[in-house]
């Protein structure tokens, strides 16, 4: 297999206060544990171009886009909601992160790369059609898919999302577009308090209650998202990748283990080779206590790799 590792020194600028979770050390953590593996050698790593705000229009508001552009602090910060700050290097991080999708798509799509893994932030999911939320500027996956469907004319993609955090964003952009299928696991009840029973034909909601571990985690995928998958034949998998359902991670209490995320990444392996040729993106969301990140976005890597 050929992965690509896709990121922009942009990324690790960014940054909401040394107390802050989401801090640039994540990448680093990812980083340093791919290269003591040996993987890093392995790995096609591309730096990301920067989204184009034509690209994000496809995906988000337009006022809520210029906006952005128009807030963006030259020093200090701004607070967009309690703890989802912006700082002069921001919005070029969130360009960047959004970009590193659409490069992933691309180098995927074209056969160039069997697979690509983005290791970015900030991260996306929760950023909403017009508003930032839970750390999230621009929902970067999103923006990929978005960019997919209409540069590729695909007709079916799936996005699969194992963050501890449903991803209400990716949600609100799609909820009403049959060509996405977007299935997410989380804990619930928890931030950001989605309901399970919203009914849409497209969205698959998988809850799951605190302390669940590996049996109710793997039960859920192979009973509820492999049929999903199955009956919706993707045409390619978006992966939102969030470590922070590892049992040692601050900001949720599920208790995954590095064997879970080889695992499910294993099974979305399986299914993408069923029905898409195995073309995979993968996108970095949560994942807080940067040991276990390192290690459990270790192992995800490992797998895409097929090692």
């Amino acid at each position: 297999m050929t992965t690509a590792y896709i990121t922009h020194t942009s990324c690790e600028l960014h940054n909401m206060g040394d107390d802050h979770p989401e801090s640039p050390q994540r990448l680093g953590a990812i980083q340093n544990r791919l290269i003591m593996g040996q993987l890093m050698d392995f790995l096609r790593r591309l730096e990301a171009t920067p989204a184009t705000r034509e690209q994000l229009l496809q995906t988000h508001d337009d006022t809520y886009v210029n906006a952005m552009f128009a807030r963006a602090p030259e020093e200090g910060h701004i607070e967009l909601e309690p703890e989802t700050l912006m700082m002069p290097q921001t919005l070029e991080a969130a360009l960047y992160a959004a970009g590193s999708v659409i490069t992933a798509v691309d180098v995927v799509m074209s056969g160039e790369m069997d697979n690509a893994f983005c290791g970015i932030r900030p991260p996306g999911h929760h950023a909403e059609y017009d508003k930032a939320m839970g750390f999230c500027l621009f929902n970067n996956i999103a923006v990929g898919t978005r960019y997919a469907i209409e540069q590729y004319g695909l007709e079916r993609v799936a996005i699969v999302d194992f963050d501890a955090h449903h991803g209400n964003g990716t949600e609100d952009i799609f909820k009403s577009d049959s060509r996405v299928l977007y299935a997410s696991s989380y804990q619930h009840p928890f931030y950001p308090y989605s309901d399970p029973g919203a009914s849409h034909d497209n969205i698959l909601h998988m809850p799951l209650e605190a302390g669940s571990g590996s049996e109710a985690f793997q039960t859920i995928m192979t009973e509820q998202l492999v049929p999903a998958l199955d009956a919706f034949k993707p045409q390619l998998i978006m992966i939102s990748a969030g470590f922070d359902a590892h049992k040692e991670d601050p900001m949720a209490q599920l208790r995954l283990s590095e064997s879970d995320f080889t695992w499910i990444t294993d099974l979305l392996m399986d299914m993408a080779d069923r029905h898409c040729d195995g073309k995979i993106v993968s996108v970095l969301e949560g994942g807080y206590n940067t040991d276990a990140l390192g290690r459990a976005a270790f192992c995800h890597i490992k797998s895409l790799m097929k090692l």
